[in-house]
């Protein structure tokens, strides 16, 4: 039993990194889901341990930047009002200018992947892109460091991760334009890749017919915590079971 959770976790776990490094359309959240995932409880280790590694993770993004195309988004400025000099510069947007930002695997002086380092998890991320603007389209490359927060919504079943850019870094910009386009950049990366659904109640929950009892084993997450440590990260994972019978009539 302890062995198909940690597969059904893994598989998920693997999965939600995919979903960050491509950023697939996420939507923007209004509000951050469930609740912080807290440190592990040295009394009380949990039913269930995970153990993740930063390689596999990393792995897993050569393999979509060597086999796959390079993950791309248009710019938005969710973080501009009408009122300021941006919000003025986003409105003038044309197609002839892409108006993009790409991930790349490597460039101004970093590699875009995960870190698991002193308690946190970060994900430098190398990208270029291009803005039209009133003073015409501007080329931009750079890289922006960013951190990883860890939310458990018990009522969704679900683990969320919740993105965070901490800097936005431009190679050779003046700061006219940086004022312009650091923001944007910021902004667009927050709200495309949060919230990032790592964990489904199917994946943490269990059902498991036990043909000897005459019915199924149910489990249901009832607390997940995480301990971010060198090279590694380790959920640990509490459950309430329940038994129920099969219908005798089917």
């Amino acid at each position: 039993m302890r062995n198909l959770l940690i597969g059904l976790l893994i598989g998920i776990l693997v999965g939600g990194g995919i979903v960050f490094f491509a950023f697939g359309g996420a939507r923007s959240a209004a509000a951050k889901p469930g609740e912080p995932i807290k440190p592990p409880d040295p009394q009380h280790p949990g039913a269930a341990q995970v153990v993740i590694k930063e390689d596999l993770l990393n792995e897993v993004l050569t393999t979509i930047f060597q086999q796959m195309n390079p993950p791309s988004f248009p710019l938005q400025a969710a973080s501009v009002s009408p009122g300021d000099d941006q919000f003025r510069v986003v409105q003038a947007l044309e197609e002839q200018c892409d108006s993009r930002i790409q991930v790349l695997p490597e460039g101004s002086g970093v590699r875009t992947g995960v870190a698991f380092k002193d308690g946190k998890i970060t994900a430098p991320i190398a990208f270029k892109g291009s803005l039209q603007s009133i003073v015409g389209c501007i080329q931009f490359q750079g890289w922006a460091q960013t951190h990883l927060d860890l939310r458990f919504d018990a009522g969704q079943q679900a683990v969320y991760g919740v993105v965070s850019v901490d800097t936005v870094n431009l190679d050779g910009v003046n700061p006219l334009v940086s004022g312009i386009v650091t923001p944007i950049v910021q902004s667009t990366l927050n709200s495309r890749v949060n919230p990032i659904l790592l964990l489904r109640g199917e994946q943490i929950g269990m059902n498991v017919p036990v043909a000897s009892a005459g019915g199924d084993l149910k489990a249901r997450a009832t607390d997940i915590r995480a301990e971010v440590k060198d090279d590694e990260v380790i959920f640990s994972v509490d459950y309430t079971f329940e038994g129920e019978k099969a219908n005798s009539g089917a």
